[in-house]
């Protein structure tokens, strides 16, 4: 998105941040203790005459109850580097969400010259992105633990970079994620940047979630799971142009030349992979939310103050009851809050 920041103060910065929301260039300076089949790659790119990055594309296998889903990622960092700092980048859960979203970000990140190098990770979430998208009960506590697994198991692309000088950059319900593994201690960063961080998915933000609306959107979420019928309300719902346009332009990018034929289209293919509405049923019904009420989703930001340093970043073209939810971590405790004008 094209909307700039201006940052406010709460609590010592980790950051010195200058950046636009949704393609934000961020300084980071920790100074705190069609089916697709993707094979490994690697290629170079020289950007504006920057120093050459190189980005390597593969595909690691999570283990989860007996699964094997294939997890798509990139890394980018640039040639000829011989030690970087990391950063894990994820990206928004939604039904459009793809590494696409950071890597432009991942790029400028790791082109930069600086006191620190970078390396930049972006993964797809499993049921989403270039991920496989298996039929199973994603839930917060699934997707918690695949981004504590991403970073701790042993044979994960991250084994190798060390908890203890990695930042986690996420947007949305990644980020709130991200905020409660970290508050729980299943994730060690050495700080985290929370892009436009929610906690109630589509249908909870403005409905609630008293106990028959819980009752509809089980009935929701069970019709768009279900054969036949489900891709039917999944196709009028979610997987057509119209409707992506739409959410693109309404809250995704300020600029809204930057919603190209291009972007939309390929957006659009990304629905339209097997397995493509299971992710989406659950998040537009509660099941992915980390949090139950405001009260708790300020909790978490509270309970990492002292331990490691916070950034969020709000957007001015947010959904307005979103927008409320993060503007009331404005002077919460754990965090450095910057805003769109």
């Amino acid at each position: 998105m094209a909307a700039s920041a201006a940052f406010s103060t709460s609590s010592p910065p980790f950051v010195p941040f200058s950046c636009k929301i949704r393609r934000p260039f961020l300084l980071l300076t920790p100074k705190f203790p069609k089916p697709v089949s993707v094979r490994a790659s690697a290629l170079s790119i020289s950007v504006d005459d920057k120093s050459p990055v190189q980005t390597k594309t593969s595909n690691w296998q999570w283990k989860f109850k007996g699964n094997s889903i294939g997890i798509y990622y990139e890394k980018h960092e640039r040639e000829k580097c011989e030690s970087a700092k990391n950063i894990l980048m994820i990206p928004t859960i939604s039904d459009v969400s793809t590494v696409e979203e950071w890597r432009s970000v991942a790029k400028d990140i790791v082109q930069r010259d600086g006191e620190v190098n970078w390396r930049a990770t972006i993964v797809d979430w499993p049921g989403l992105g270039y991920s496989d998208r298996l039929k199973m009960d994603y839930n917060t506590d699934v997707m918690e633990k695949f981004v504590v697994d991403f970073m701790n198991s042993p044979e994960s692309p991250m084994s190798q970079s060390g908890n203890d000088d990695l930042v986690i950059i996420g947007g949305g319900h990644a980020a709130t994620l991200a905020i409660r593994a970290t508050q729980r201690g299943l994730l060690k960063p050495s700080a985290i940047a929370a892009v436009a961080p929610t906690w109630a998915g589509p249908l909870p933000i403005v409905f609630g979630r008293d106990s028959s609306m819980e009752t509809r959107y089980g009935l929701l979420r069970g019709t768009l799971r279900a054969p036949g019928v489900g891709w039917m309300m999944y196709n009028m719902l979610v997987s057509n142009e119209k409707s992506i346009e739409s959410q693109y332009k309404s809250h995704v990018y300020a600029d809204q030349t930057n919603v190209t034929d291009a972007i939309i289209q390929s957006r659009y293919e990304l629905t339209k992979r097997k397995g493509s509405r299971y992710v989406p049923a659950a998040f537009l019904t509660g099941l992915l939310d980390p949090v139950s009420s405001r009260d708790e989703f300020l909790q978490l930001f509270a309970d990492l103050e002292g331990k490691l340093p916070v950034m969020v970043m709000s957007t001015k073209g947010a959904p307005k009851r979103s927008k409320a939810e993060m503007e009331a971590l404005r002077g919460a405790k754990g965090e450095t809050f910057a805003s769109s004008k």
